[in-house]
């Protein structure tokens, strides 16, 4: 989005034309759409902006729920923005650890902002470009004690700020940056600001470890399978003894689930195939607490270098999923074929560690009829490859 586009939204016409149209799915008849709008009289221009938003806040509902109905969006920014549900869990930490004015540098659309807001924390919400701190401007106006400014982290006055939220931008010129010294900040600059300041700095959940310093807190956060981010916490913000996290968000409704300790987990020993299997969250297998669990749910690994665990008593555990084992086979298509034609299994789900095989092709090649449905493992058990079928719990 553009000054000019959003200059055309950010009107009475276009404010309330976007809430006239609502959320458009991606299902949706556009064409039918513009040309209501247009014989209604509108310009093209209005009826673009109008439009790309509503297709946004669509797709920012997976993000922002309800809120997204009142929020503008860029494209970039809704694809970088925290989750509310995890931004909301983040916020907790800064008013227990007694701060009350924090300052978000890299702040997007703002996202962890409004989090921070809604807690009636004073927020300084910061981002660089004029045309994102302009969005962040309007969806965080019904929070009085949140104000936006337009400029680089590296300038901003922290004089009264107690604690800050930072976001490195890990992007340039639409490509990703892979070297941190090239992030905006750079990722010295933030380590080095969170000596001195308490701080959370998000990070992929797939950083370096060897970048980690060994002060902070590293905390990997996990929503309904899918690892989200890393974070870093400083100061006030990290917890006494507490230098590796998995945080583990499920469905809605769910309550948060954590593992933490003050170091990486020693492995459990590796041993015999269970009843059971359990893959470990990937929040998990980042904070390399993998053997934590297993100690957990009295299990054993599969394999001393392969991140599933097996139980011989049915797992309950927020921190993995669980399958239920019907069957050991030999990683050899034939027999994989005529197993799954045997059990009537047309829907296959194939998950592979530690073996060299694409799960997509395998399908394919494997030609799966019937109306059941099952989950292949493929994986090592003792270095020899293995293929395990089995059934979720």
């Amino acid at each position: 989005m553009d000054r000019d586009e959003l200059g055309t939204l950010l009107t009475p016409e276009g404010l309330r034309l976007l809430d006239e149209v609502g959320p458009i799915e991606e299902s949706a008849d556009v064409v039918r759409l513009v040309s209501r709008l247009r014989a209604a009289g509108h310009s093209p221009e209005l009826v673009a902006a109008v439009l790309t938003q509503a297709r946004l806040r669509a797709r920012a509902r997976a993000k922002f729920g309800d809120f997204a109905a009142r929020m503008l969006f860029t494209r970039d920014g809704l694809e970088q923005a925290t989750r509310l549900r995890v931004a909301a869990t983040h916020a907790g930490r800064f008013p227990a650890a007694g701060i009350d004015v924090v300052a978000d540098l890299g702040c997007g659309i703002g996202g962890d902002a409004i989090a921070l807001a809604a807690l009636d924390l004073g927020v300084i919400a910061v981002d660089r470009d004029e045309v994102t701190a302009a969005i962040a401007s309007y969806n965080l106006a019904p929070f009085p004690d949140a104000r936006v400014e337009c400029a680089a982290a590296e300038e901003v006055d922290l004089a009264g700020i107690g604690g800050v939220w930072l976001d490195p931008a890990r992007r340039g010129s639409g490509r990703r940056l892979d070297d941190p010294a090239d992030w905006s900040p750079s990722l010295e600059w933030a380590f080095e600001l969170a000596r001195g300041v308490p701080t959370g700095i998000k990070l992929a959940p797939g950083m370096d470890r060897a970048l980690i310093p060994p002060e902070f807190e590293a905390q990997w956060v996990s929503v309904e399978r899918e690892t989200v981010e890393l974070v870093l916490w400083s100061g006030a913000l990290a917890r006494d003894g507490v230098r590796r996290a998995a945080l583990v968000l499920g469905s809605a409704g769910e309550a948060p689930a954590e593992l933490a300790a003050a170091e990486d987990a020693p492995d459990a020993p590796a041993g015999e195939l269970g009843r059971y299997l359990v893959e470990p969250a990937g929040a998990v297998i980042r904070a390399r607490l993998i053997g934590d669990l297993a100690r957990r749910l009295e299990g054993r690994m599969l394999d001393p270098e392969i991140a599933w665990i097996t139980t011989d008593d049915a797992p309950v555990t927020p921190f993995g999923a669980g399958f239920r084992v019907l069957e050991r086979l030999p990683l050899d298509e034939r027999v994989l074929r005529r197993a799954l034609t045997d059990r009537g299994v047309g829907i296959v789900e194939i998950k592979t560690r530690g073996v060299d095989v694409d799960p997509a092709a395998l399908r394919r090649r494997l030609k799966p009829e019937g109306k059941g449905s099952a989950t292949l493992v493929l994986t090592r058990i003792a270095g020899e490859r293995t293929a395990i079928l089995a059934e979720r719990l």
